[in-house]
């Protein structure tokens, strides 16, 4: 898996207008060796926000250059602790097939 950062608990003060009534939330940063990586990390990933959110909790996905961040807000500690293990999962498995995909490119290209 690539480098990744996630931030302690942050204050509601602190996360998106649209997720006021969440008291926690963290964000967890991808970088990639490049921006179309980070692209097809990205976009692998976008079907699925809004469809993993339960009433407790929620995510987001963006892009920028060659890093993917995801912002999991939530009600509850134990919200947020699944949530953030369920987007790891899915940034991983996303990984792994763009691992693939541009392994079979640098083949290839020889």
């Amino acid at each position: 898996m690539t480098d990744r950062d996630a931030s302690t608990t942050e204050p509601a003060d602190a996360a998106p207008a649209a997720d006021v009534d969440r008291d926690h939330g963290t964000l967890l940063s991808f970088e990639y060796p490049d921006e179309p990586r980070a692209r097809t990390v990205a976009d692998a990933l976008a079907p699925e926000v809004g469809e993993l959110d339960e009433s407790r909790s929620r995510a987001t996905v963006s892009r920028d250059g060659s890093a993917v961040r995801v912002r999991v807000t939530a009600t509850d500690l134990v919200a947020l602790r699944a949530g953030i293990t369920s987007w790891s999962r899915l940034v991983a498995v996303a990984e792994r097939v763009s691992r693939g995909r541009y392994v079979d490119r640098e083949d290839d290209d020889r």
